[in-house]
């Protein structure tokens, strides 16, 4: 019974927010989300195949025009503010998510993992991102509505965090030495080799003929991307809640921006590199989405538009490109 109560309070606490807003728009949106994937692993990549550039921007160009056209449904349904913060918050997060690569490139390369299923090791990542960035929104909008301080909490942790990102010297992960992957080799058995796309396989044992179930470097690829997505959450999250409270724009933002740069990938991994400005330009809209909410919330000296918000944003991103671009070749 106590466990029940606790379940229940815990569910409460999570949905709540998100129940706002009518069931139906709920299930419209996890209906388009639903449909991609099925269509995603179903029909475009039923069987295993390398990516290819022209391949993944096509795929590239397909998502961010549904994520756009979401953006005119929210306007319809919920007003044009909302689609202007909808579009701010796809925007960022598709940025935020864009240092994200770099880490999932490191990732293959440590465990080897085959281009043939690196689509696979994203695709089924794209379904544990659906749910922890649900619980962490969940939980985040849970505290906002709850205690307003939080959302002041989290404009000062973007300023830190934009700050940070101005001086912090570009340095690669060990991943082998890593608590976590010693923790996992400790207590589950791993294949040292590939077994097509399979994440578990069962191992026949010789000498007693008892079958053990087997993790494959597949399976730690995938696992490592998770945790990857939970690390970078910790920012975009609190992200969009500076662009807006509302549960529904946050989580539809989120997962429309990332489903469409997991397919990016292929295309972006080759050359993000030469973007070297890029981090420095969202380094800034971090800190204008964070000051922003202490001038126009807690100061209440003017209040900036959704519309105008989006515009700063996209202009600077715009220049952090253009610098790279400009650089990068005088630099070659």
């Amino acid at each position: 019974m106590g466990l029940r109560c606790s379940v229940n309070t815990l569910h409460a606490f999570l949905f709540s927010d998100f129940l706002h807003k009518p069931v139906w728009m709920w299930l419209v949106f996890l209906a388009v989300v639903l449909f991609l994937l099925i269509l995603d692993l179903g029909v475009f990549n039923r069987k295993d195949h390398e990516i290819g550039v022209k391949e993944s921007l096509l795929m590239s160009v397909f998502y961010i025009g549904i994520g756009l056209l979401f953006s005119l449904w929210v306007g319809k349904i919920l007003g044009q503010e909302k689609a202007f913060e909808y579009l701010t918050g796809f925007v960022v997060e598709k940025t935020l998510a864009m240092d994200n690569i770099f880490v999932i490139a490191m990732i293959f390369s440590y465990f080897r993992v085959p281009r043939i299923y690196q689509h696979r090791v994203l695709f089924w990542g794209i379904l544990g991102v659906i749910v922890l960035r649900g619980i962490m929104i969940g939980v985040g909008a849970k505290l906002v509505s709850e205690f307003e301080w939080v959302l002041y909490l989290f404009a000062a942790f973007l300023i830190y965090s934009g700050v940070k990102m101005l001086f912090k010297q570009e340095d690669e992960a060990d991943i082998g030495a890593n608590p976590v992957l010693r923790f996992i080799r400790k207590r589950i058995r791993v294949t040292r080799d590939f077994h097509g796309h399979s994440f578990l396989i069962y191992r026949t044992n010789p000498r007693t003929g008892h079958k053990f179930l087997y993790a494959t470097p597949l399976l730690m690829a995938l696992i490592f991307i998770e945790i990857a997505d939970v690390i970078f959450a910790v920012d975009s999250v609190p992200a969009v809640f500076s662009i807006t409270t509302d549960a529904y724009v946050v989580y539809t933002s989120n997962i429309f921006a990332i489903l469409g740069l997991r397919s990016l990938y292929f295309a972006l991994s080759a050359v993000i590199s030469k973007f070297h400005y890029l981090k420095y330009a969202l380094s800034v809209v971090l800190i204008f989405i964070g000051a922003k909410i202490f001038v126009s919330e807690m100061l209440h000296l003017v209040k900036i538009p959704p519309a105008v918000s989006l515009g700063v944003t996209l202009a600077i991103l715009a220049a952090g490109i253009v610098v790279s671009l400009v650089k990068g070749d005088k630099e070659a």
